[in-house]
């Protein structure tokens, strides 16, 4: 059990039977006449689903420890993204709605470590950025001190706004959870 006020982004909770993981918790100071509240982001492990909770800041909360275990990804159905446990070579499937929007970043085998609780597999964890190559963009416009962004074209299919200077063949380094460019880590031969 943890209380309320020492939970952080990236703790993994139980609540009403559910797994959540916070995604962000404010605090809220009090005063003499009101005690402080503590407001939790959550989203819901098995649904996706964002919600917003609040608690005292002395209200205990069930905290759940995951077992990480390195996967490798091999395919999906639409429904179900299928993976393989590299130590025992057992193969479990994860349901789309677990994965979302991220499942642009899954290539097929990609090793990615996948989060179990009582021997099922809970969350998948996409690295903070990922390199990948641009595969079209438009020619850079010529003008002194631009900062204008253009759009590229990943190997992925992704379209996100680049810097002038990119140009095909690049490899770009993106944030996975906002989209967007983060840096060029390799320029075209």
């Amino acid at each position: 059990m943890a209380l309320a006020s020492e939970l952080r982004p990236g703790t993994t909770v139980r609540l009403e039977g559910d797994l959540f993981r916070v995604v962000e918790a404010v605090r809220h100071v009090g005063t003499a006449q009101q005690k402080g509240l503590v407001y939790l982001k959550l989203r819901n492990l098995r649904t996706g689903m964002l919600s917003e909770r609040r608690f005292r800041p002395e209200e205990e909360i069930e905290e759940v420890i995951l077992e990480r275990r390195p996967m490798e990804y091999l395919y999906t159905d639409g429904e179900f993204f299928y993976f393989m446990d590299v130590e025992t070579f057992d193969q479990v499937s994860i349901p789309a709605k677990m994965i979302g929007e991220l499942e642009v970043f899954l290539q097929p085998n990609q090793r990615v470590p996948v989060e179990i609780y009582n021997d099922q597999p809970v969350a998948v964890v996409f690295p903070e950025t990922v390199d990948l190559k641009v595969v079209s963009t438009a020619p850079p416009v010529r003008d002194k001190e631009s900062h204008v962004y253009k759009p590229a074209t990943l190997e992925n299919g992704l379209e996100v706004l680049v810097p002038q200077f990119i140009g095909e063949g690049d490899i770009v380094r993106i944030n996975v959870y906002t989209r967007e460019y983060v840096d060029r880590v390799e320029k075209r031969g």
